[in-house]
């Protein structure tokens, strides 16, 4: 806990600490959000212990001369277990180089408003590291306020001896609806791994996490600022959950619906 709190704290200090100086930001938005939700696929202790897991999570996005960056820590917590064993934690780093942007050129063409380079550098608990890295299309589509789909080849840190060579789609993505005096706004992410891949006694399985949010702006119908503070659901599927094959002995396939509370500052 104190080791993920840590990686928190510093990225925050990084990236507060980037506006005091003249820096390639063009702007950035923080949150944290709480979750809580149960009955998680792998991650639960056989339907007793552990089912329900709450979740605090801080985000940053930010857009730079050169790209874009998005990060994100979770700190998870399983009801009914103490110690090290009901706590854990998991965080992505994703900066976008945007060919664009660094070239000085408009690469914009029909629905495509850039092409990019993205990486992520996936981590958690022990030897729970990942490397991705591939080409991205923001693209511009009636109704959205943005998407993006990049695509990925994943490898994972040697020392665990999982296979390199899977291949990974993510598009995310935003669409805000006005209801009434406010908005609710609708966005996330599909992370869609294509191929299963072995390396001796060791098989990822391909995957499929979808991961969207719906979202009410509480604050903006409270006539507080618009953008700050939602309250809502977040609906997490995962077949194959981590690449584990689901089988009838044990249910890998994820199927959960969070509460969430979601702050902005």
């Amino acid at each position: 806990m104190k080791r993920s709190l840590t990686t928190a704290a510093l990225a925050a200090g990084f990236i507060l600490s980037s506006q005091a100086m003249a820096s390639p930001m063009l702007w950035q938005n923080n949150s944290l959000t709480y979750l809580y939700g149960k009955n998680f696929a792998v991650d639960s202790a056989g339907g007793k212990e552990g089912d329900i897991q709450q979740t605090i999570t801080f985000e940053h996005a930010s857009g730079w001369t050169w790209g874009d960056m998005f990060l994100f820590v979770d700190n998870k917590w399983y009801n009914g277990i103490s110690g090290s064993d009901g706590h854990t934690y998991y965080g992505e780093f994703s900066p976008r180089l945007s060919l664009g942007k660094i070239s000085g050129t408009d690469l914009s063409f029909g629905p495509i408003k850039d092409v990019l380079i993205a990486a992520t550098y996936e981590r958690g608990e022990g030897r729970n590291r990942n490397y991705l890295l591939g080409p991205a299309v923001d693209l511009a589509i009636p109704g959205f306020d943005r998407f993006s789909l990049n695509t990925y080849y994943r490898k994972p840190d040697g020392i665990t001896g999982k296979p390199s060579g899977q291949w990974q789609i993510t598009p995310t993505w935003a669409m805000t609806f006005p209801v009434g005096k406010s908005d609710i706004l609708f966005d996330g992410y599909i992370d869609w791994v294509v191929n299963d891949k072995k390396n001796g006694n060791t098989e990822l399985k391909k995957n499929f996490h979808f991961n969207p949010q719906v979202k009410y702006d509480l604050g903006k119908a409270l006539d507080y600022t618009p953008g700050k503070l939602y309250v809502g659901i977040e609906y997490d599927y995962w077949s194959n959950k981590y690449g584990i094959e689901d089988t009838d002995a044990f249910n890998t396939d994820n199927n959960v619906t969070n509460f969430i509370v979601k702050a902005h500052f």
